[in-house]
């Protein structure tokens, strides 16, 4: 029997759908009730998928169409940058770099200002703009259209560019994670330079915050098996764990803060 939600947790889902996150705290003083009748809101409505629960709230729960570019920023931030800086630190000086859309490899972007000598190819204007001031950086940034939504490049002649370097190190970041380790995003066109991407790496560093273990998207990118790092605030389950290890994917986990709903009863 399918569900009905309550008048204060259909109000939650539309303000989800505007910012994308919602946080434990701030609802409960909006809504003038307890922390914990909101983590039960949230509770109920993630066991009907209709949310994602993270750190201190919720995010909306996407199986067809991405959250906005902004309100990804806003989901898991904190998380992102933990991530972005400890990929930065994987990466040598001197060396070629993949670096893809998303919001985290942007964090990564970001965590990069200190190095030198590097050549970044990228199919993302933000992360382009974090790095074309920076003298010690070269920045190639692939042709093709680029999309309003989040300054992605996307398109036929995005593949081609990348197909001409072979570099050192490819970051990549992804919308979703299978349990059974399948890598998920959206937008064909912006699969298609993905996998291309991950073919002319020597190295692939996957960035994902543990909320992409608990989402969904249509398209197919590739599986663990194609990355050699995986950089994450903590892995979600022995069994992810288990899958790595399997496919030799080394994984640095960067701690933070994590949900836990021992704060109040269920």
């Amino acid at each position: 029997m399918e569900r009905t939600l309550s008048r204060r947790q259909a109000d939650i889902i539309a303000q989800l759908r505007e910012s994308g996150r919602v946080a434990v705290d701030e609802l409960a003083a909006q809504f003038e009730v307890s922390p914990q009748t909101i983590r039960r809101d949230l509770n109920e409505m993630s066991e009907a998928r209709l949310i994602v629960r993270v750190h201190g709230g919720a995010i909306i729960a996407s199986g067809v169409e991405n959250l906005a570019y902004d309100a990804r920023k806003l989901v898991a931030h904190s998380h992102k940058r933990l991530i972005g800086e400890a990929a930065a630190r994987l990466i040598d000086d001197n060396s070629s770099l993949f670096i893809n859309i998303g919001t985290t490899t942007e964090e990564v972007a970001k965590a990069l200002a200190g190095h030198t000598g590097l050549l970044v190819i990228t199919n993302n204007l933000n992360v382009a703009a974090e790095l074309y001031r920076n003298s010690a950086i070269e920045v190639i940034v692939a042709g093709g259209s680029v999309r309003a939504t989040d300054g992605g490049i996307v398109g036929a002649a995005t593949v081609d560019l990348i197909r001409q370097f072979r570099v050192d190190t490819a970051v990549i970041g992804i919308s979703a994670i299978d349990p059974d380790g399948t890598l998920l995003d959206f937008d064909i066109r912006e699969v298609q330079v993905a996998r291309a991407i991950i073919e002319n790496a020597r190295r692939v560093i996957l960035v994902s915050d543990s909320s992409k273990f608990s989402r969904s998207a249509p398209a197919l990118i590739g599986t663990l098996a194609d990355v050699d790092i995986l950089v994450t605030d903590c892995l979600p389950s022995p069994a992810i764990a288990e899958l790595c290890r399997a496919h030799d994917v080394q994984v640095v986990e960067t701690g933070g803060p994590r949900e836990s709903e021992s704060a109040g009863p269920e």
